[in-house]
């Protein structure tokens, strides 16, 4: 089946640095947008970055300027660069993608990793 498998969370200092990744297996034809959402205790999920098939990405205005999104279509792979952080940046951080598979086409959402930003 297709999954999305995360990486790289953990506890950071502020100020510091964390790079996610997220990789799509499975019997896979393509795969559209992918995004980082993040859900911090007691709140609800939101978009924190966005990339469509052609590279071009889209950022919450919190994040704008400390995070960048990129991907790895060999790899089937999302990334999050998270620099300056700060302990508002910290949540359970989801992965998800639009994906054509030879099951047909869904938006598949990753377990999610946590992040902790605190001295």
């Amino acid at each position: 089946q297709v999954q999305l498998v995360e990486s790289g969370g953990g506890l950071v200092q502020p100020g510091g640095s964390l790079r996610l990744s997220c990789a799509a297996s499975g019997p896979i034809l393509s795969i559209g947008a992918m995004g980082w959402y993040r859900q911090a205790p007691g709140k609800q999920r939101e978009l924190v970055a966005g990339i469509g098939s052609g590279g071009n990405t889209n950022y919450a205005d919190s994040v704008k300027g400390r995070f960048t999104i990129s991907r790895d279509n060999l790899k089937n792979t999302v990334y999050l660069q998270m620099n300056s952080l700060k302990p508002e940046d910290t949540a359970v951080y989801y992965c998800n993608a639009d994906i054509r598979s030879y099951y047909g086409r869904d938006v598949y959402w990753g377990q999610g990793t946590q992040v902790t930003v605190s001295s």
